[in-house]
């Protein structure tokens, strides 16, 4: 199983549970089965971190992950979210996401893949694109840029995690040469 760029950033809160927080992660999972919220519900068991323990935040999503998992929970694979994100009206958009996955997973062997509720992420050291089905008849291609490039295809982004500009996808034919250009741009300023 390919780890991301979130199991990495949890080895290191794990690490140092115990001195940030005075307990250690199997503490605080024994604590949240015996006196906490449900532990399915991982926004209630942060929000009691925080209110009643005074945890931070990458401590309380690491305590909530494990505490979730330890009652039988498991993290969806990025299959799983976009399976999800191309059901009902929107399921006729799946091949062109695939398509624009398929064109960026081709950059480079270190893309790594995250789900999340409402999009798909792509990254290297940091985001560097995203796919989302924005409407009923367009996937958002969200890209994040540090040199400002102009182009006609590209508009502003906001709202598309850490990605600066999209572009609008209606068809497969729309991920051409100049689509993957943009995207080798944005792949290789965020490695």
């Amino acid at each position: 199983m390919q780890r991301t760029s979130i199991d990495a950033a949890m080895d290191g809160v794990v690490d140092n549970m115990k001195e940030r927080t005075g307990r250690s992660l199997d503490e605080w999972v024994a604590l949240v089965q015996r006196k906490g919220p449900d532990p399915l519900d991982q926004k209630a068991v942060r929000a009691w971190l925080r209110d009643v323990h005074g945890v931070l935040q990458n401590s309380q999503w690491a305590i909530a992950m494990a505490a979730a998992e330890a009652a039988g929970w498991s993290l969806p694979t990025a299959d799983a979210y976009t399976d999800a994100l191309y059901t009902g009206p929107k399921a006729h958009l799946r091949p062109i996401h695939d398509a624009a996955l398929g064109a960026l997973l081709d950059l480079g062997d270190d893309v790594e893949i995250e789900g999340r509720a409402s999009y798909i992420t792509l990254r290297r050291a940091r985001q560097f694109a995203l796919l989302v089905p924005a409407t009923k008849t367009r996937v958002d291609l969200g890209l994040r840029f540090r040199s400002e490039p102009e182009h006609p295809r590209l508009a502003k982004a906001k709202g598309l995690g850490q990605c600066t500009h999209k572009v609008g996808l209606g068809s497969i034919d729309e991920i051409d040469d100049e689509l993957i250009g943009l995207m080798r741009l944005a792949y290789e300023e965020n490695g």
